[in-house]
């Protein structure tokens, strides 16, 4: 009785945005009074940018950070608030910001609420290495749950909404495309993602020109393929992925993307035939967890702050498993020890060195993925829809 109180007081929904509103806190300020915000430099700068009709993807030496911008030019306006403020307010707001959606998404997932804390908990600390770094992907993970839910809560001009804005600000978005099966209005659901991409393109040019902004995607455009290209050396910080892994244990960076992609989208596809699963609400979950991970590990920008899109989705996988046996814990702490806590002291550095130059931090990832494709096509997850931990969601 008195273990299961002690537990029941960390299992508070409050607690969980405390911790994480800390987290964001404390690692915007070591960051800003270390003079290590370069991240949030380049975010701040496509702001004023934008406004002043520069451009927007050049490594200029004028500029007051290094290496280049990759966002969208509507992210421009999502960070506006902040930019305009001082940056000792404007990086700690920036985080807080991140991880309020982030747990947002979190929190609007068909589980019950116990479940949704853990989730967060098992969370915190891949979210923690993003928040060192700044990171958007804290706030893009947040919003690709929110897509996912509210296309089961057939709140369709929402989902379609956050699909637009993550496409729009990093192309990552454009994964949530992925639940679009699940839409049973796809018509209205089509023309909602038209209105809302166009509004996305449109804006900016409220805040600059027509002719800027038009020049600015193809510039935008370049700098994705000229970022594809470098990404793919044997020692860059990026191309933590399977195809890296692959490819830095081989010592050959010639092998080619294309066959693992193809071979990665035919084994993220083959789920979709269960058609009869489609209807039940852990079948729908597991999806999410496997698009989250697939963005990640098959993606040759991927670097270590992107893998808190991918431990979501790890997360969300191992709440759903219906026995927490030894394999699956073993998973857990392998994706832990391996993806988490690799960039940290706590590893020695020289096998922190070994992980990043071999891209191992893909690699529980990477099981953890295969594991769950061969669970959803092999298990019956209407008795997943009969256990507690998921909550009603009607007219599937």
């Amino acid at each position: 009785m008195l273990n299961r109180f002690r537990w029941s007081i960390f299992l508070n929904q409050k607690l969980v945005y405390g911790l994480y509103i800390l987290l964001a806190v404390v690692a915007a300020l070591k960051q800003y009074l270390h003079h290590t915000f370069n991240n949030y430099l380049i975010f701040k700068y496509t702001f004023w940018h934008l406004i002043d009709l520069e451009p927007l993807y050049v490594n200029s030496p004028l500029n007051p950070y290094l290496d280049c911008n990759h966002y969208g030019p509507a992210f421009a306006l999502f960070i506006a608030p902040f930019a305009v403020l001082p940056d000792w307010a404007g990086t700690v707001l920036w985080n807080v910001a991140n991880v309020i959606v982030l747990l947002w998404g979190i929190f609007s997932l068909p589980l019950n609420k116990n479940t949704k804390i853990i989730i967060g908990y098992i969370c915190a600390h891949e979210a923690l290495t993003a928040l060192f770094s700044y990171q958007f992907n804290v706030a893009l993970t947040g919003t690709i749950l929110l897509s996912f839910s509210y296309i089961l809560k057939k709140e369709n001009f929402k989902s379609a909404f956050f699909i637009a804005f993550g496409t729009m600000v990093k192309l990552y978005g454009i994964v949530s495309l992925a639940f679009f099966f699940f839409v049973k209005d796809k018509w209205k659901f089509i023309l909602y993602g038209l209105i809302c991409l166009i509004s996305f393109f449109l804006v900016p040019m409220i805040f600059s020109s027509p002719a800027y902004i038009l020049k600015t995607y193809h510039e935008w455009y370049i700098s994705l393929v000229e970022k594809n290209d470098s990404n793919t050396t044997l020692d860059s910080f990026q191309d933590i992925s399977l195809m890296g892994l692959v490819r830095r244990v081989a010592h050959n960076k010639d092998i080619p993307n294309g066959p693992m992609l193809l071979g990665g989208l035919a084994l993220f596809l083959l789920p979709y035939m269960r058609i009869s699963q489609y209807k039940e609400v852990a079948f729908r979950l597991m999806l999410l967890a496997s698009t989250l991970i697939f963005t990640v590990i098959f993606s040759t920008g991927s670097e270590s702050p992107t893998y808190i899109i991918a431990f979501a989705g790890i997360a969300i996988w191992f709440m759903l498993q219906p026995k927490k046996n030894w394999l699956v814990i073993s998973l857990l702490i392998f994706a832990f020890v391996v993806t988490s806590l690799s960039p940290t002291d706590i590893i020695p550095r020289d096998v922190r060195y070994f992980i990043r130059i071999y891209s191992l931090k893909a690699l529980p990832c990477a099981i953890i993925w295969f594991t769950i494709i061969f669970q959803m096509l092999t298990m019956d997850f209407k008795k997943h829809d009969e256990t507690n931990q998921l909550s009603p969601v009607s007219d599937l």
